[in-house]
């Protein structure tokens, strides 16, 4: 079955949404109030659907999304917190996951730490507990220090009922830190994760960036690639009659990626552009008529948001198509008047080399176990990716990590 015959044959997000509402599945108090859990977003009363992350970038339809297209990968639930005020009301999604966390080390690191797996297969592979998005960056839909008591409360309860060993918020932006002290206060360390990479977008045309702001060596690279044969591209929104093409390109992108989490479907890329059309645009590029790369990106405010690519590696060296889809996203970009490109994490060299800056990225977790959690934090230290990466130190402003 193919995207289109998926999304034929089902119920899309959006028709989802209308389904009645159900009682949730688990309820539980905390200090702060009731803590009500449901396993999916179309179980949510209608009013709280209705305003969940209302004016972020990923707002309750992405995570929706995320739970219906990449069902199997995760099992996805939803925290209602309640407070004692008749307004104090926020949803928190997390998901459940059995992950390697020796998962994106050096390889000798990697043989290392993982030779005791021939007598012990899940030798550092734990079950965890996991607040944010599968698919993205995490956010806290209210950051009122209620809220955040009440999460870091709701969190070890829950965590104890579906047996984690682990309990982590993955990927929440670096501008958390000031309300997240009840975390750490409570036993969590925090880490940096593989950060995401942004640049202002304060020049009037790709030329006078690549004129003003690029080595010497880039720059010789663009002007070659401005004397070749222009390659064919198209902005779209709703990609789904392409959605397997999308996905064979990710999937050649995902096989050479040395960090894996999640794994996109078609019927992600396919249910992004219908869910959420004045968000998504999909960037194609086309060589000799055969789509070659794409690239997906929200846009929100005046920020365009990077999330996924792909490539077609038969031709994408030859083409250099990392560079012209870069060349292509930043003119579209000025041209809608947009002031700021955030990309995802990963691939780290080249954003050096467009003079991007870090968007530091921050991991909270703890070890259920009082005994072990001491260990495990200290273990931290030493597992977080970002340690092993020289390239990241070279950013300017790697210090903010």
């Amino acid at each position: 079955m193919n995207a289109l015959d998926a999304l034929t044959r089902g119920q899309s997000a959006r028709d989802c949404t209308q389904a009645p509402e159900a009682d949730p599945e688990v309820r539980f108090q905390t200090r702060r109030g009731t803590v009500e859990v449901f396993s999916s977003a179309r179980q949510l009363p209608p009013g709280l659907r209705a305003i969940a992350f209302a004016g972020q970038t990923r707002d309750l339809r992405y995570y929706e999304i995320a739970d219906q297209s990449l069902a199997g990968q995760f099992e996805h639930h939803y925290l209602v917190l309640h407070g004692a005020g008749p307004d104090e009301t926020a949803v928190q999604p997390v998901f459940l996951v059995d992950q390697d966390i020796l998962e994106g080390l050096p390889r000798r690191l990697h043989v290392l730490l993982s030779w005791p797996r021939r007598f012990f297969p899940r030798w550092f592979q734990l079950r965890m507990l996991v607040a944010g998005c599968p698919a993205g960056t995490g956010a806290l839909d209210c950051s009122e220090p209620w809220a955040v008591e009440a999460l870091c409360e709701a969190l070890g309860i829950y965590a104890k009922q579906v047996k984690a060993a682990v309990i982590l918020l993955k990927d929440f932006s670096a501008a958390s830190r000031p309300g997240f002290g009840p975390f750490e206060s409570a036993g969590y360390r925090r880490v940096p994760s593989m950060p995401g990479c942004t640049l202002e977008l304060n020049f009037a045309s790709f030329e006078d960036y690549m004129r003003d702001q690029l080595g010497r060596s880039l720059r010789y690279k663009y002007i070659k690639l401005n004397k070749r044969t222009p390659i064919e591209w198209e902005v779209r929104t709703d990609v789904t009659p392409l959605a397997d093409e999308i996905h064979a390109l990710y999937k050649q992108t995902h096989a050479r990626s040395k960090m894996r989490f999640e794994f996109l479907t078609p019927e992600f890329f396919a249910l992004i552009g219908r869910e959420m059309p004045e968000r998504a645009r999909f960037f194609l590029w086309r060589v000799d008529g055969r789509l070659a790369a794409f690239a997906l990106c929200l846009v929100q405010g005046d920020t365009i948001h990077h999330l996924n690519i792909g490539f077609d590696y038969a031709v994408s060296l030859d083409r250099q198509l990392y560079f012209v889809t870069m060349r292509d996203i930043f003119r579209w970009s000025l041209r809608q008047g947009l002031k700021r490109y955030v990309t995802g994490q990963l691939n780290y060299d080249p954003k050096l080399h467009f003079k991007m800056r870090l968007a530091p990225l921050d991991l909270y977790s703890r070890h259920t176990s009082p005994l072990l959690n001491p260990f495990f934090k200290a273990a931290l230290g030493y597992l977080q990716p970002v340690r092993h990466d020289p390239i990241i130190r070279q950013f300017p402003n790697a210090a903010e990590l």
